[in-house]
């Protein structure tokens, strides 16, 4: 059953890990993978840079996503990064029951209660996993957001499942803001599906947090509706360049790279936090991890004096203080994190 929640739910729907984030502090509170773009793509922004007196245009990072993806230009919007998409459907969509599969990255709940949509839960058991239930999914819902891999809990859905919430009236949107970071990008919704709609991210793989690139996909006419109340100009020059520049084959290839060897660290990340008595929740694809540890608040704050972010849990709703989310990293920072762990535990 889908549970309506007040905005006084008891969640900070806007707190993100950046807030955990610190001078002097090592970072596993961000699932940005690299420290910063890699070189050939610094050097791709840098030769854009004598034509920002130009207005931008986004018709070649169109053409890139499309092509990347198999799709006409016309499926395609590139935006300001993906939570633009989110704020895009709430204001361009009228639904008239929304809901949000918990616990989940939060602004598509915030953008939906920002333009005054009602929002209907659907929490997911940290007892069954995180796995998705579609059955739990109202049958009169007709805007349904639900994250694959999903932040926090790193679960991926079966597509399977997730096309079982597709139907005639109603509009699927899945966050796939990670899924370049699972090999093969297996469960993947982007090839175009009726009444599915896909965000996607270049944050999370090619360092780009700062610049805000992404892009939705999703049939043309939807796609129009949200182009429609998209502001001018939204997406930059360099957004642009570097949308092109990661949809190139060489890049994909070496996102593929970067996606075996965060597996690898992850795994790695995963059996040390076994070794020092700690439980990952459910069965984690993406870059991070969420576990559940006594007096989590207390402890979050142990780590952060012994210099380390981690995110808290207790804003996600389905989550508590207990919970706690961290960045895969490489190998020397996971041994030198589970140091400090064991101290201040």
């Amino acid at each position: 059953m889908a549970v309506p929640e007040s905005p006084s739910a008891g969640y900070d729907l806007h707190h993100h890990g950046d807030r955990e984030v610190g001078p002097g502090l090592v970072d596993l509170a961000v699932n940005v993978r690299l420290p910063r773009p890699p070189e050939w793509l610094r050097d791709e922004l840098a030769s854009a840079l004598d034509s920002l007196a130009a207005y931008p245009s986004t018709a070649e990072a169109v053409a890139a996503v499309a092509a990347r993806h198999g799709r006409p230009p016309s499926e395609v919007l590139v935006t300001a990064g993906a939570a633009e998409a989110f704020t895009l459907l709430a204001s361009a969509l009228r639904p008239r029951h929304a809901v949000v599969v918990h616990p989940q990255f939060t602004e598509p709940e915030a953008a939906l209660r920002a333009t005054g949509h009602p929002v209907s839960r659907v929490v997911l058991a940290e007892a069954d996993g995180f796995v998705l239930d579609p059955a739990r999914v109202p049958a009169d819902a007709d805007l349904v957001f639900v994250g694959n891999p999903t932040n926090p809990t790193s679960v991926l859905h079966p597509a399977a499942a997730l096309l079982s919430l597709a139907r005639p009236g109603r509009l699927l949107v899945v966050d796939e803001a990670f899924l370049d970071a699972v090999p093969g990008e297996g469960e993947s919704l982007a090839s175009g599906f009726p009444g599915v709609v896909v965000l996607r991210s270049l944050t999370k793989t090619w360092g780009l947090a700062g610049l805000r690139a992404g892009y939705v996909l999703a049939s043309a006419d939807v796609v129009s509706r949200l182009r429609a109340v998209q502001v001018p100009w939204s997406v930059s020059t360099l957004a642009g360049v570097a949308t092109v520049a990661c949809c190139r084959p060489p890049a994909l290839e070496e996102a593929e790279k970067l996606a075996v060897a965060a597996e690898a660290d992850r795994e790695y990340l995963v059996s040390r936090l076994a070794e020092a008595g700690v439980e990952v929740l459910g069965t984690p694809r993406g870059p991070f991890v969420l576990i559940r540890v006594p007096d989590g608040a207390s402890l979050r704050v142990r780590l952060r004096e012994a210099g380390y972010a981690v995110r808290r849990g207790d804003t996600f709703p389905g989550l508590g203080p207990d919970h706690l989310r961290l960045a895969v990293r490489d190998r020397a920072t996971t041994d030198a994190f589970l140091a400090a762990f064991r101290k201040v535990s």
